[in-house]
C-alpha cells in the first residue's frame, strides 16, 4: 500500500495558522480585564493545542492508530485527511473538505467571528458611554461574546477533533458560564433594576425565536 508524504511536523503552519486565528479572536474580544484575559487565554489555548495536532504531532491519531488500521485497514493514518476524524467515522467518502460537517464548520466559524464582531462593537460603545449593552446581540442574549466563542470552538471540533480539544470543550463551556454568572453579579450591583429588568426579558445565552406578548 502506498503512503502520502506525512502531513505533520509542518511546525509552520502550526504558528502560522494559530496566530492567525488568536489575533483575529484578539481584535474583536479587546480583553482588559484580568476576567477578560482569562477567557481570552483559555480560548488561544484551545487553538493552539488544535493546530498542533492538526500540522505538527498528531496525538490524537497516534493514540487511536491501532483501533484505526484495525477497524479502517485500508486507512494512510499519517494522510492530513485522515485527521479529519468524523468524516473517516461516518464512513464518508471522497474530500473531507467538502463534505457537509466541514462546510458546517466554516458556516459556525463565521457566525461566531460576526457574533463575537458585533457584540464588541456594541459592548464598546455602551462601555464608554458608561451604560448597559442593550443593542444589536444584547437585545436577544445576555452574553453574545461568550456564545460566539462556543460557536468557533463547535466550527473548530467539526472540522478537526482531537482528544484534548474534546475535553477542553466542556471545560470551557463551564467556564464562559461561571464567568457569565460573574459578570451579571457586578451589572445588578452597578445597575441595579435596570439589569434586572433587561435580565427578564432577555434570555443569558439561548435567543428566543418569538416574544411572549406575540404569543395569542
Amino acid at each position: 500500500m502506498s503512503h502520502e508524504p506525512s502531513a505533520y511536523g509542518l511546525w509552520t503552519l502550526v504558528i502560522f495558522n494559530a496566530a492567525i486565528f488568536i489575533m483575529f479572536a484578539y481584535s474583536f474580544s479587546k480583553p482588559a480585564s484580568a476576567r477578560d484575559w482569562r477567557t481570552f487565554g483559555a480560548f488561544a489555548a484551545f487553538v493552539v493545542a488544535l493546530f498542533v495536532e492538526m500540522y505538527g504531532f498528531p496525538l490524537t491519531i497516534y493514540l487511536l492508530s491501532g483501533w484505526l488500521q484495525t477497524r479502517y485497514p485500508g486507512l494512510d493514518i499519517l494522510s492530513h485527511d485522515a485527521g479529519h476524524l468524523w468524516s473517516t467515522l461516518l464512513g464518508a467518502q471522497g474530500n473531507p473538505h467538502f463534505g457537509v460537517l466541514h462546510i458546517a464548520s466554516y458556516i459556525f466559524l463565521a457566525w461566531g467571528f460576526f457574533l463575537l464582531s458585533s457584540a464588541w462593537n456594541v459592548l464598546y460603545h455602551a462601555q464608554r458611554r458608561h451604560a448597559l449593552a442593550t443593542a444589536g446581540p444584547y437585545a436577544r442574549i445576555r452574553h453574545p461574546q461568550y456564545v460566539a466563542f462556543v460557536l468557533i470552538l463547535l466550527g473548530f471540533l467539526l472540522q478537526w477533533p482531537t482528544l484534548l480539544t474534546l475535553l477542553m470543550f466542556p471545560v470551557l463551556l463551564l467556564m464562559y458560564a461561571r464567568l457569565a454568572v460573574t459578570e451579571e453579579a457586578e451589572m445588578r450591583a452597578q445597575f441595579g433594576e435596570a439589569f434586572d429588568s433587561y435580565a427578564r426579558r432577555t434570555p443569558r445565552f439561548i435567543p428566543r425565536f418569538f416574544h411572549p406578548s406575540r404569543m395569542a
